[in-house]
């Protein structure tokens, strides 16, 4: 395979040019400089493709992607590589993390061609966005098995210009097999009960790491939705062997380097088995997710682990990704381009900071080494086991923050996304309730606001915004299934009828726009608006998958509804988890959230509505909250005020707690014993049978 031939200093075919500069995704504006004519995908750049009759150059990564970094330094910001793919390509640039449906289409045809997939993502097309050449990372010299860049860039212009009834035929395979596979669900539905749900939970525990925690090998990324699933689980069977492999493996997390010791919040992934060594970008999405389920595991157990934990992830939540319009998308991996060295420490280094005497002892309680954990000498910090002496290990981790923050500090990713953002809200929200921190309700409430001023177009979710002006991307599937959920959980926390008049508003938008009309509890991931296919993919993966979401949303309305709206939630909620039951049946650990959220539509749903009196000392409110389950609706306020407090009121002038599950209610009850008795003892088979609005 021979390099390209030359190309003319300063050529512009067609008058092109970079046009990042104005774009709302940090990742693409990182890329605004670059000598390559990049603009984003739309219209007129596929038209652009068109005219000159040349492929379209589509290459997608995300802010804090390592190699995509790696990838625009050698290749993006190198004036001969870039005067090729001007001259030959229509270049466009696309953040992954704005345009998830475009990732995920072409992610499809990638994997098809190369049997894995990943970022930087390469992908070359036809001017109709038909892809016929896909590959991720390519470098800037040939490699044993690995040819250059540039020389991938020269064969597919000397096929696309020598061999193109080669191309229009490879370009019409891969298109055929992307549609099917954007439209492919499994098969038929099954129905959801206890007996799914345990068979789905034994497979799980089948496949956990007893020693080192998670499931599967290395790397290994947090199992956030599954471990929400597992400790919903117990919560509603009483099968403690779910919570304790829930526990084994937030306690490992918690301990390795895959949590910041110092700052709070987890890394995306260890890249090893035993949690030591991260792959060091933190996501929003992440730290979302683990917020909630340290915090149920700490409401549930009282583990204090799992309490500082919590506390931890909404500091580094607070301190670190708030920005105007939300909370930011991500921490980079790199700090000037090094991996990690914000973060990692030598013993020489600890000494420096805290004298001799703390520094070897911060150096054996972090297990930071003389020969390293990481990289060249350098360790992450672990805490295997508690310290003894709480005040000293206060003032420890205050100096080393203090000297870290001195060092060079990662990129931030100042976008904001409203899906991650929404799970951020609904964490927030459940944590701050049901461990008694209104505080951390206030994060949520201001979050929420600026999401719905800025996210919310004339009615309209759009995908993310950047300094508090909104992007042009339509929100997707998750990012209104998310969103709405997060509202209606606000409402229950908070008894603001405003939030749950927005949330139900979107979540009636999300049904009119991604429903399958031909297939009731099929929806489509997004508009599919000027794309070859329109994605839909029902997999739990980093994120719960939108038709999983959207089955919490439907199950949130179903209780919160009136009762007319609330039949139509519930037939929609059955189709839906009917759909996901067979992944629950087939691929269970890639269905944590759908376990989420099927324990508790099985569990009833259950749903707790305290009425107060005017003298309410709220002792009923903040048990009903700490006692529930996860995926309970807990409401609280005075009779008559929302559906699940129609005709219900205070007992004798005293607070009084209706529990029922499904269309099953018990006697109303005003002692604290009489409530636990209630919500813990009460048997979970009529949670089986499909929930009606309550009616006494």
């Amino acid at each position: 395979m021979n390099e390209s031939r030359p190309i003319p200093d300063g050529a512009t075919p067609d008058g092109a040019r970079n046009l990042l500069s104005a774009s709302s995704s940090p990742y693409l504006r990182q890329h605004a400089d670059n000598p390559v004519h990049w603009q984003e995908w739309g219209a007129d750049a596929l038209a652009q493709a068109r005219r000159r009759d040349v492929p379209i150059l589509l290459s997608v990564g995300y802010a804090a992607c390592h190699w995509c970094h790696v990838m625009a330094h050698e290749s993006f910001e190198d004036a001969d590589t870039a005067a090729q793919m001007n001259a030959d390509f229509v270049c466009i640039k696309v953040d992954r993390e704005e345009r998830p449906d475009i990732d995920a289409i072409y992610m499809s045809a990638t994997v098809a061609m190369t049997r894995q997939g990943g970022w930087p993502m390469t992908c070359f097309l036809t001017p109709a966005g038909e892809p016929f050449y896909c590959g991720t990372y390519f470098p800037p010299s040939p490699r044993p098995g690995m040819p250059s860049f540039r020389q991938v860039m020269a064969a597919v212009t000397e096929a696309w210009t020598q061999r193109r009834t080669e191309i229009d035929a490879m370009a019409s395979k891969v298109r055929e097999h992307v549609e099917a596979n954007a439209s492919a669900l499994p098969p038929g539905t099954l129905a959801v009960d206890e007996k799914l749900l345990a068979h789905a939970v034994t497979a799980v525990l089948g496949d956990e790491d007893r020693a080192a925690g998670g499931f599967g090998g290395a790397p290994k990324f947090p199992p956030s939705a599954l471990l929400e699933g597992l400790i919903r689980h117990t919560e509603v069977t009483g099968d403690q062997a779910a919570l304790a492999a829930a526990r084994r493996t937030c306690d490992v997390m918690a301990r390795g380097g895959i949590h910041d010791q110092l700052g709070g919040g987890f890394a995306r992934y260890a890249v090893d088995n035993d949690w030591v060594i991260p792959h060091f970008e933190k996501m929003l999405y992440d730290n979302a997710q683990l917020l909630r389920v340290y915090a149920h595991l700490a409401r549930r157990t009282g583990d204090l682990l799992a309490r500082r934990v919590t506390g931890e992830i909404v500091d580094f939540l607070d301190r670190d990704l708030r920005v105007a319009g939300g909370f930011a998308s991500s921490l980079d991996a790199d700090t000037e381009g090094v991996e990690g060295s914000t973060y990692v420490w030598t013993p020489e280094q600890l000494t420096a900071v805290l004298g001799d005497d703390d520094g070897r002892w911060a150096a054996e309680l972090f297990a930071v080494t003389a020969d390293g954990t990481f990289e060249h000498g350098t360790s992450t910090l672990q805490l295997r086991t508690d310290p003894d002496d709480a005040q000293r290990f206060d003032s420890v981790r205050a100096r080393l923050r203090v000297a870290r923050a001195s060092r060079a500090q990662p990129a931030r990713d100042d976008k904001v996304v409203t899906a991650w953002n929404a799970m951020a809200i609904t964490a927030l929200a459940e944590a701050g309730a049901g461990l008694g921190e209104p505080a951390w309700i206030d994060h949520a409430v201001w979050c929420a606001e600026q999401i719905l001023d800025t996210h919310v177009v004339d009615g309209a979710v759009r995908r993310s915004s950047l300094g508090g002006t909104i992007g042009v991307p339509a929100g997707g599937l998750d990012d209104h299934a998310a969103l709405a959920t997060a509202l209606l959980t606000l409402f229950t926390v908070t008894g603001d009828t405003d939030w749950r008049t927005a949330g139900l508003g979107i979540l009636d938008r999300a049904i009119d726009v991604f429903a399958d009309r031909d297939e009731a509890g099929s929806w489509y991931d997004a508009a599919g608006d000027g794309l070859i296919a329109r994605p839909r993919d029902p997999v739990d993966g980093a994120t719960p998958a939108g038709a999983s979401l959207m089955a919490e949303a439907l199950l949130l309305a179903s209780g919160l509804a009136g009762v007319d709206d609330a039949a139509r939630y519930t037939e929609l909620l059955d189709a839906t988890l009917a759909r996901g039951a067979v992944l629950l049946a087939k691929l269970a650990r890639s269905a944590g959230h759908w376990l989420a959220v099927a324990q508790a539509r099985v569990a009833g749903p259950m749903q707790i509505a305290v009425a107060q009196a005017s003298r309410s000392d709220g002792k009923l409110a903040r048990a009903a909250r700490e006692l529930a389950a996860g995926g309970t609706i807990v409401v609280v306020g005075e009779q008559d005020s929302q559906p699940l407090l129609d005709s219900r009121g205070p007992v004798d002038g005293r607070d009084a707690a209706y529990v029922c599950r499904g269309n099953v209610c018990g006697l109303p009850v005003t002692a604290l014993d009489q409530l636990a008795d209630a919500v813990l003892t009460a048997p979970s088979s009529t949670g089986s049978r499909p929930p009606d609005p309550p009616d006494e």
